[in-house]
């Protein structure tokens, strides 16, 4: 009936060809027909809220990497005022306070995971240093826990050392270095990983609901027979495309504009160091192009389950390689060449994390401003022609 109704309507919509401003007022209408469908689906409205609220503060501030509260084990066969003076300097918040163990125990505490450390400092330990021979301190590490077991076992010798030296005295009696090296860190200077994290979780939300939001809408549309009414109305495959489009990125855009002010910024406290409107612009752009992804997944899949299993590797490839979780400089260089020319994530990782911590401007991040314009464009190409072949020409 579809297609009969189309043959029916196409003389009078071939005798009143449809002018720009007759385009325009299609797309606004169908904008507002997706914002509708999108209010009448209030477990998208939460799933969005929740994404850009406790979900953002939750991943910022829950799953943190940094070596914090680590469990250290001291084996102390010396008994010398050096070997407590190395236990006592183990404080928080990076360490617990030291645990005295038995030898025989290192096993066992370290099996169960109850020390992630344990330091066994051997018997004439502090004699041997003041005689200047030759001696060692073991440190056991428990290295299941790779990212804490790396970095704790850095600030451990740290610690020991530092303390070593300042027994001895050995900072009075050597000659100064003729340089000084000073390390500044600058836009986060106390190296908080939460204001990292809130802000790459909204670029990652953004590209996880734009895709989700934008190909369910199509899918359900087709599952629930609605297509069909558009197929009888003077309306193009590139206005109901745009449509979708305009009305998913446009509740995502505000969502991570509020997500970044009372979340990110004052709910974490994550200072904000350049332009909101400059990255509104380009997140945009990108809600735009990403959008266009997720029509191009929503034709390849009939089924609201398929559209899952589909989208899942995508968005995981897309976010594992965009340089938000991995810096892009540690992967090989044939895939960071693939990755920057097939996907958008990379540039606008690049471009949020210039603006937001460094504070570009659009003389600085106008290269991945044009690269995700061109895979834009090549995105909404296929994504068209694709929509027109399935939901035009199937019916």
């Amino acid at each position: 009936m579809a297609s009969d109704a189309r043959k029916i309507t196409s003389p009078l919509v071939k005798s009143k060809p449809l002018t720009f401003l007759d385009h325009v007022v299609n797309t606004i209408k169908l904008v507002v027909k997706e914002l509708r469908s999108i209010r009448a689906d209030p477990t998208m409205l939460v799933l969005v809220i929740y994404a850009f609220s406790i979900s953002v503060n939750t991943v910022a501030t829950g799953a943190v990497t940094d070596a914090t509260n680590l469990s250290v084990g001291i084996v102390d066969e010396d008994g010398s005022s050096l070997s407590r003076q190395i236990a006592e300097a183990l404080l928080p918040p990076t360490f617990q306070p030291a645990v005295q163990i038995r030898a025989g125990e290192i096993d066992a505490k370290m099996d169960s995971g109850a020390l992630l450390f344990v330091v066994e400092i051997p018997p004439n330990f502090e004699s041997d240093l003041r005689a200047q021979r030759k001696t060692s301190l073991q440190i056991n590490v428990d290295a299941t826990i790779v990212a804490q077991a790396g970095n704790g076992a850095n600030y451990l010798k740290t610690a020991i050392s530092n303390e070593i030296q300042s027994f001895l005295g050995s900072t009075s009696r050597t000659k100064a270095a003729p340089i000084n090296l000073v390390v500044r860190s600058e836009f986060n200077p106390n190296l908080v990983t939460a204001w990292f994290s809130a802000m790459t979780q909204v670029i990652n939300q953004i590209t996880l609901l734009t895709v989700i939001l934008t190909g369910a809408a199509l899918i359900r549309e087709r599952e629930q027979g609605t297509v069909e009414h558009l197929l009888v109305m003077p309306v193009q495959p590139a206005e109901i495309m745009l449509a979708k489009m305009f009305a998913n990125g446009l509740i995502i855009l505000i969502a991570a504009m509020l997500s970044l002010q009372f979340v990110v910024h004052l709910w974490i406290g994550s200072p904000i160091a350049g332009s909101r409107l400059l990255f509104l612009l380009g997140a945009a752009e990108y809600a735009l192009v990403v959008a266009a992804l997720g029509i191009l997944l929503g034709t390849l899949a009939t089924t609201m389950g398929q559209f899952g299993l589909l989208a899942m590797p995508v968005l995981m490839m897309t976010q594992l390689l965009s340089g938000s979780s991995t810096p892009m400089e540690s992967m090989p260089i044939w895939l960071q060449y693939v990755i920057e020319t097939v996907s958008p994530t990379p540039h606008f990782v690049s471009f949020a994390q210039a603006v937001l911590f460094r504070g570009a401007d659009l003389s600085l991040v106008w290269q991945p401003i044009l690269a995700m314009f061109v895979i834009g464009s090549v995105y909404f190409v296929f994504a068209l022609n694709r929509f027109r072949r399935v939901i035009f020409e199937a019916e």
